[in-house]
């Protein structure tokens, strides 16, 4: 244990390989020092969060704040984007696996959004593993030797820019304990990244850029800020140095965009428009409103009402104030079949020409086999120039809290009941065995899109949805479908992989957090009291 100012600081996780390079003194030393000054207020943010959502659950609605209109009717901009942030039309995102950071950064795209969230298993190994991995890729010294394959993979010309994403507020970090406490996952995150590469980046002619996700309120924009500015100044940085774009993937957020920006405008270079974990916090949010229970899955797509109000706002907060709006995941993966690949591309294209019409300054991809399309597409659109802040949408009709809450119309089948079960289990079961994102059914699955089916289940269940062919949807059909699905997902997977894994430890958790009540805000905090110890 070390004595840091006036508090501890102790690591509790094994020393894996590389862990003595990115824990050293002088790292845990400033680890310690901002959960001292950020920690309890992180701490006060969820108990904040966990407040409003007593206030939904018992009949509220989130709305736009009346204290905070002076700050959405006057005439502001965030301090400015940098040249290397200024086209971004396409970005690849994935965890920090060494393999899956090369070819990354090696695709023809503009920026690779290195991934400690959502498509990231929080082991200690993967932790220190990515910390190392993205150390040496900004570096520049990345290399690896696929022990299968025999394959050596290196970067090739000059890389794409990196951007880090952290865990959100909520995850805690169980390897490390500050006063016997584990210390926020998203300070072990931020501290550990900008200590190991700022210098490095500043070399480089860049600097440390991040994504910020799962935001549900302006003051936890504000607290990022002000961890931004402390970083900066003890590192002798000009103010505005770090820059962030802030994902827009809460239903409070939503109401909150221009707050979000003036509250980090100094770092703020955009918003991301996360519709995956958007549509999960249209669940959560209004999980105990009977009146607003989503259909299948398939049909949550942009063209629902809500979702093309969320779409059309940011355009218009984000270029009203100078910043950059980002655009969502297309989670295909290309297969081996032609016309399958056909059908999927020409989806693809379509979404994203969608966005770029939209004013849209850029999307995400979770395949380097997307990367030729999605390029593609926003070339066409944006042209020659670097982004299209230019489109205003002053023209639009104004977009009203209704619209943001317009329940979604569409079938509620068994089928979709059927899949959403074998989805949430496979990814459970993967989550707990350390990889955070799983093909599954030609679409790559992380934490924010299996939440979609996990929560779905829940609120058909806890509202006694119909289903489709006149069958109630409740804890009876579930309990019923759960051991079938179970036993698909055995022949899916094969008798040896299924026998050999965690599926029953994975189907035991799914359940209690589909009859559980209320609903679990994140299915990745129960289950990380089974993934932490290992």
């Amino acid at each position: 244990m070390r004595s840091i100012e006036n508090g501890t600081v102790r690591v509790v996780g094994p020393m894996v390989p590389g862990a003595s390079e990115i824990l050293r003194p002088d790292a845990l030393d400033l680890l310690a020092t901002f959960v001292r000054l950020f920690g309890a207020r992180r701490n006060a943010l969820l108990q904040a969060r966990a407040e409003r959502q007593r206030r939904f659950d018992a009949g509220g609605l989130p709305d736009f704040l009346a204290e905070t209109r002076g700050i959405r009717e006057s005439p502001w901009t965030i301090r400015g984007i940098p040249a290397d942030l200024r086209d971004r039309r396409v970005e690849i995102t994935g965890p920090p696996d060494r393999k899956m950071v090369i070819n990354a950064l090696n695709t023809p795209v503009k920026a690779f959004m290195a991934d400690f969230e959502d498509s990231f298993a929080p082991t200690w190994a993967n932790l220190i593993e990515g910390q190392i991995n993205l150390r040496d890729a900004n570096a520049r010294t990345i290399s690896y030797d696929d022990p299968a394959t025999g394959k050596h993979y290196a970067l090739t010309g000059a890389p794409c820019l990196l951007l880090a994403r952290m865990r959100g507020l909520h995850l805690p970090e169980a390897h490390v304990l500050y006063e016997g406490q584990p210390i926020p996952g998203a300070l072990f995150d931020f501290v550990l990244y900008f200590h190991h590469n700022a210098k490095q980046l500043l070399a480089n002619g860049r600097a440390p850029y991040f994504y910020v996700p799962k935001l549900e309120h302006y003051e936890e924009a504000r607290w990022w800020s002000d961890v931004f500015d402390f970083a900066e100044d003890f590192s002798g940085l000009p103010r505005g140095t770090i820059k962030a774009t802030f994902l827009i993937e809460t239903l409070p957020a939503a109401f909150q965009m221009d707050e979000i920006l003036f509250s980090a405008r100094d770092h703020a270079v955009g918003l991301n428009c996360g519709r995956w974990d958007y549509i999960f916090s249209y669940i959560k949010t209004l999980a105990e409103h009977a009146g607003r229970v989503l259909p299948d899955r398939q049909v949550l797509t942009m063209d629902q009402p809500f979702l093309e109000a969320l779409s059309r706002l940011l355009v218009r907060t984000c270029h009203r104030r100078g910043a950059l709006a980002m655009g969502g995941m297309s989670a295909i993966i290309p297969g081996k079949d032609a016309s399958a690949n056909e059908a999927a591309f020409a989806a693809v294209r379509s979404d994203k020409l969608r966005e770029a019409k939209l004013g849209y300054d850029g999307a995400w991809i979770a395949h380097p086999g997307l990367a030729e399309t999605v390029l593609s597409v926003f070339d066409e659109v944006i042209g020659n120039k670097p982004n299209q802040l230019d489109v205003t949408r002053d023209d639009d009709p104004p977009v009203s809290a209704a619209n943001l809450l317009a329940p979604a119309e569409g079938p509620h089948s068994e089928a979709t009941l059927r899949r959403n079960i074998r989805v949430a289990l496979r990814y459970v079961e993967a989550w707990i065995g350390g990889f955070g994102c799983v093909p599954i059914y030609g679409l790559m699955e992380d934490a924010a899109t299996a939440e979609i089916s996990r929560a779905s289940i829940w609120q058909w269940v806890r509202h006694g949805q119909k289903l489709d062919d006149g069958r109630v949807s409740d804890k009876g059909l579930f309990e019923a479908l759960l051991p079938e699905e179970m036993q698909q997902v055995r022949r899916e997977v094969g008798a040896e992989r299924y026998d050999t894994g965690r599926f029953s430890e994975a189907a035991t958790l799914f359940r209690e957090l589909v009859l559980g009540r209320p609903l679990c805000p994140f299915l990745t905090l129960p289950a990380y009291a089974t993934l932490a110890p290992r």
